[in-house]
């Protein structure tokens, strides 16, 4: 069984629903993946201090299939800030049947996101 990484709270949790499943009961990977992008862009606009764009996919692993009723915790770590860049991984941990809790992970990746003005143009991270 895994654990939730210690010391650290998620950017995000959220609960699956039927909704938002396949035709075969799993949760569907893009609904994941979406939520991968808001727990890193989280951490990257606070590292920017204002609007990132997602510009890369590094790496995108599904571990295991993630279920109806369970509640995912993203965790993010920044990786790499560039000029205008910021490097995020993102882990993700099911939490599975109440009556009889379980933790496994689900879900890592690595995404890249570059600063924007309100024009959309890439700007400096901040230092600091």
């Amino acid at each position: 069984m895994d654990r939730f990484p210690e010391n650290k709270l998620p950017a995000l949790r959220v609960m699956t629903m039927p909704a938002d499943a396949n035709q075969n009961g799993d949760i569907f990977g893009g609904w994941i993946m979406s939520h991968v992008d808001i727990a890193g862009g989280i951490l990257a606009g606070r590292t920017a201090r204002g609007r990132v764009a997602t510009v890369a996919v590094k790496e995108f692993i599904f571990k295991q299939p993630v279920q109806v009723g369970d509640v995912l915790s993203f965790y993010t770590d920044l990786v790499r800030i560039g000029n205008t860049s910021i490097t995020v991984t993102v882990e993700v941990y099911a939490e599975r049947r109440p009556s009889d809790p379980k933790v496994v992970k689900v879900t890592e990746a690595t995404l890249t996101y570059v600063a924007i003005d309100r024009d959309g143009r890439p700007r400096p991270v901040p230092r600091s």
